[in-house]
């Protein structure tokens, strides 16, 4: 199995750990899309809940 790191002994500089995470977050919004538009009605569902959470919700 490869490695994520090509220098295990070199710490990750924090500029290295966010452009890894701004790619892992922009590869799960796209994931999410496309499960979206492959099964619309489980993710109209999903939006039904997440309004009713919002609407219960207390500030």
């Amino acid at each position: 199995m490869p490695d994520t790191q090509p220098n295990d002994d070199a710490p990750e500089t924090v500029a290295q750990r966010r452009a890894r995470r701004a790619q892992f977050l922009r590869d799960l919004m796209e994931a999410r899309e496309l499960r979206d538009r492959v099964q619309p009605r489980r993710a109209r569902a999903a939006r039904m809940r997440q309004q009713m959470r919002m609407r219960t919700f207390r500030w």
